[in-house]
């Protein structure tokens, strides 16, 4: 559900959400303030500590899985053109008559490559994509076959295997874009978020100061780095994207050559 909204509306959510619970949470610790009780302001004071260092955790290793995966996806653009680059130049062995129609083919699968990450978060034109992917793949196979001879040539073989290898590449890429950080650990950071945002407020109500500049400015903080954390897990959309210039490269290669 989290893939499907606007991060500067997440965030701007957040900021709103997060500022609304601190009110709330200020206006119950005055409420209940009471200047002998010291031995309750100590208590709020060590939870605060405890939630803000179980926040930082989270954090720390959301933000960890969502780098990890965006690294595994930049990588998987590079070695997906690789892939298509060998198999073009594989092709440049094989029969004449196959030899004409492997660039027009690898050219449509590039692009079906590059509307695969466009349409990331678009499920039709996201399979659709794939769907041409895995048909040009077939061709392509029958291509070979039906040019070859018996017993097939050394050529067309390693051609055969560069094309496999692109389809292993493909699917490789296709994964990498459906796997993102589970959404229950955004919900749970979201939740542990507004504890210690909310226990933050208590604590400053307890004390009689609300403090909004540095409480309001903790919220926001908050809630820019669980946008930017989305928007890093998000490949296709956002600020942060996978870069497809290798992939772009190969495309005007391939243009070139029909």
């Amino acid at each position: 559900m989290l893939r499907n909204f606007d991060e500067s509306y997440l965030f701007f959510i957040g900021v709103i959400v997060f500022l609304g619970i601190i009110e709330l949470c200020f206006r119950l610790g005055r409420r209940q303030r009471r200047p002998a009780d010291e031995s309750h302001r100590t208590h709020i004071t060590a939870l605060q500590t405890a939630l803000l260092g179980l926040l930082a955790l989270l954090l720390g290793f959301t933000f960890a899985m969502s780098v990890t995966r965006f690294e595994a996806r930049k990588n998987l653009v590079l070695e997906e053109a690789n892939a298509i680059g060998n198999a073009y130049w594989r092709s440049q062995l094989i029969a004449p008559t196959a030899r004409a129609q492997v660039p027009r083919l690898l050219l449509e699968y590039t692009k079906a490559g590059l509307e695969l990450h466009d349409a990331e978060n678009d499920i039709p034109r996201f399979d659709a994509a794939s769907a041409t992917s895995r048909r040009i793949e077939r061709q392509i196979r029958t291509l070979a076959a039906d040019t070859a001879d018996n017993p097939p040539a050394i050529s067309t073989i390693m051609f055969i295997q560069a094309i496999n290898e692109m389809a292993q590449v493909n699917e490789k890429r296709r994964v990498a874009l459906e796997n993102h950080v589970p959404e229950p650990v955004f919900y749970l950071l979201f939740i542990v978020s507004a504890g210690a945002v909310a226990y933050i407020a208590y604590g400053t109500g307890l004390h009689g100061r609300r403090r909004l500049t540095s409480t309001g400015l903790f919220a926001a903080l908050i809630s820019l780095v669980l946008t930017f954390i989305v928007d890093i897990d998000q490949p296709g959309t956002g600020v942060i994207q996978v870069n497809q210039e290798s992939m772009e490269r190969m495309q005007r290669t391939l243009e070139q050559e029909l």
